[in-house]
């Protein structure tokens, strides 16, 4: 791995644990993480529009939507019904 071997690891790895302390490392790490896969993800972006294609969506914002579509449809159902009943 870059022609570091065990000890420059960890003093590399010491460093980075008095610079930034126990209980910051781990957050750290997760952001870098998340960091690397929102950059992969931007690099290539057609592999996931094809996969959204194919897959129903599983979110929130989506789940609200259709509900909404639902409760809207339903709504003027019983409006429409309630006009033509007092023709």
């Amino acid at each position: 791995m870059f022609g570091l071997k065990t000890p420059e690891l960890l003093i590399i790895f010491a460093a980075l644990l008095l610079l930034f302390g126990a209980t910051r490392l781990p957050q750290l790490g997760k952001s870098l993480g998340s960091a690397i896969r929102n950059f992969k993800k931007g690099i290539s972006p057609d592999d996931d529009e094809e996969q959204a294609a194919d897959s129903p969506p599983n979110n929130k914002a989506a789940a609200n939507k259709k509900l909404e579509a639902e409760t809207s449809t339903s709504a003027s159902e019983v409006s429409s019904s309630k006009i033509s009943s007092k023709d």
